[in-house]
């Protein structure tokens, strides 16, 4: 679901409003004053004296809200107090039951306005769900955002209501359980997701990922009743301003059990619903890319199955033979992500792409390094390309911090009878996971996201909510914009 935006010439009278001030703010500017009496005038000023950051008065009819720009180092800093101000402004409106509001800016950030109604849909979101009793189902409260005046253009809000779609579709698809959502249901839903906005795709099926030898998705999948997938999914508009595409890889097991490596239960199987969260990534942004006519060919690569340990299913200290010709030998089948990014990957190699960048829940290492709030970055892409992408990422508060690919970590996914093992030491497993993926990414740059820390929050955190966030959408579309010649 999303939020209405629309833009307003003026807010109505007695109309639910939302003003956005300047920090230092002790006195109201008169664009905010409006019929307001005195007594409420000197209630406000006390309160903006007082250092409160969301004041709120309510006319019973109607509310007024005063929300004050944060004092922070850096404009991202600035945006994320921001943002989550607006989670709190969603809190009060959803408690007054407010259904619309108008928001003014009077800030001398331009994109304040924008930010808040961001923060304002993004914590507005809910699963839909399979609920059925009408008691359990609760509709939301607020309905539409205006932003009012020079707040924001129509073809602001605009590309800002594509963007939402694409991280909501991210959501949904990480949110949905494994039958409900199996590796065909994962593919039709990207294909019925690019009907809709603009982008193509191709699904191979299992026939045809035999005949593209793609051993790692084919072993993963041995133990699966059900067929894995093959996701090409491309935007190629005719203005496209890049010669050759970008291409995006995202991991798409709809389920891990961890295979005959178990993974015990609870708290590590129970949530491996999201273990698709990098595949769903790449869906939201070439959704939000196309819906938004981005002159940029961009290619998504994602490959599907789950992971069990029924039937034929691969098993330690199997070897088996990659899409690239590479052997590998399984020391636990519970690291198989890498093994249908490693396909997917030296897939990717035919495209001649301008850089390839994988996300991936790949390892637990990730998440202890940095728990929920960043996600690990390795690659070989060039230090100021990986710059772009963090300076993205702190812009929209999906921070990345970059580990290193020394030559040494190769020693650490040596294997005895087969070119490498999928499986590295104890310590680092991040970057042996990465640095068995880099051996599969040549020929071209490439970075590597490990998302499994912020991919799936387990109890609710500001706007990202709870279950999937959407990571990796509003971060690679900040990025891949930002790469545009205006």
């Amino acid at each position: 679901m999303s939020l209405a935006l629309a833009h307003a010439a003026a807010a109505p009278a007695q109309s639910t409003q939302v003003f956005i001030l300047p920090h230092g703010t002790t006195t109201l500017p008169a664009a905010a004053v409006g019929d307001l009496s005195a007594e409420a005038r000197q209630y406000v000023a006390a309160a903006l004296a007082d250092d409160q950051k969301i004041v709120h008065l309510n006319h019973f009819s109607h509310h007024h809200y005063f929300v004050v720009l944060a004092d922070k180092p850096t404009p991202g800093q600035v945006a994320e107090a921001l943002r989550r101000n607006g989670h709190t402004l969603h809190g009060l409106l959803k408690a007054n039951k407010v259904a619309e509001v108008y928001v003014h800016n009077l800030s001398a950030t331009p994109a304040a306005a924008l930010l808040l109604a961001e923060a304002l849909s993004l914590s507005a979101y809910q699963f839909e769900g399979y609920k059925t009793d009408e008691k359990s189902r609760k509709a939301p409260a607020l309905t539409k955002i205006s932003l009012v005046g020079d707040a924001a253009t129509g073809s602001d809000l605009t590309e800002l209501d594509g963007l939402l779609q694409g991280v909501f579709l991210a959501r949904d698809l990480v949110n949905a359980p494994l039958n409900k959502l199996n590796a065909v249901q994962f593919a039709e839903r990207m294909a019925q997701a690019g009907d809709a906005a603009g982008y193509t795709t191709d699904i191979l099926d299992l026939a045809k990922i035999e005949a593209l030898r793609m051993g790692g998705l084919l072993a993963v999948n041995l133990g699966s009743p059900e067929p894995p997938t093959f996701s090409i999914l491309e935007y190629k508009p005719a203005n496209a301003q890049n010669t050759k595409p970008y291409v995006l890889v995202g991991k798409g097991v709809v389920f891990d059990t961890g295979g005959l490596s178990l993974k015990p239960t609870p708290n590590s199987m129970d949530m491996m619903k999201c273990d698709m969260a990098g595949g769903a990534a790449v869906a939201g942004t070439l959704f939000a890319l196309a819906k938004n006519n981005v002159p940029l060919h961009v290619i998504g690569l994602v490959p599907a199955t789950d992971n069990r340990p029924g039937g034929l299913a691969y098993a330690p200290g199997d070897v088996i033979t990659m899409h690239s010709g590479l052997t590998v030998e399984v020391k636990n089948t519970d690291a198989e992500g890498r093994l249908l990014l490693a396909d997917a990957l030296s897939f990717a190699k035919r495209y001649e792409p301008t850089l390839v960048v994988d996300l991936a829940t790949l390892t637990g290492a990730a998440v202890r390094a940095l728990a929920t709030e960043a996600s690990a970055v390795m690659g070989t892409a060039d230090a100021a390309t990986l710059k772009q992408l963090s300076d993205a990422g702190y812009a929209v508060h999906e921070r990345l911090v970059e580990f290193p690919l020394w030559d040494e970590y190769a020693d650490h996914i040596k294997s005895d009878i087969a070119d490498l093992s999928n499986l590295g030491k104890g310590e680092a497993g991040h970057i042996s996971a990465a640095k068995f993926l880099e051996r599969f990414a040549e020929g071209y740059p490439w970075i590597h996201l490990d998302i499994a820390g912020p991919a799936y929050l387990t109890a609710a955190e500001s706007y990202r909510g709870k279950g999937g966030t959407g990571v990796g959408v509003r971060l690679l579309y900040e990025f891949l914009t930002r790469k545009l010649t205006k």
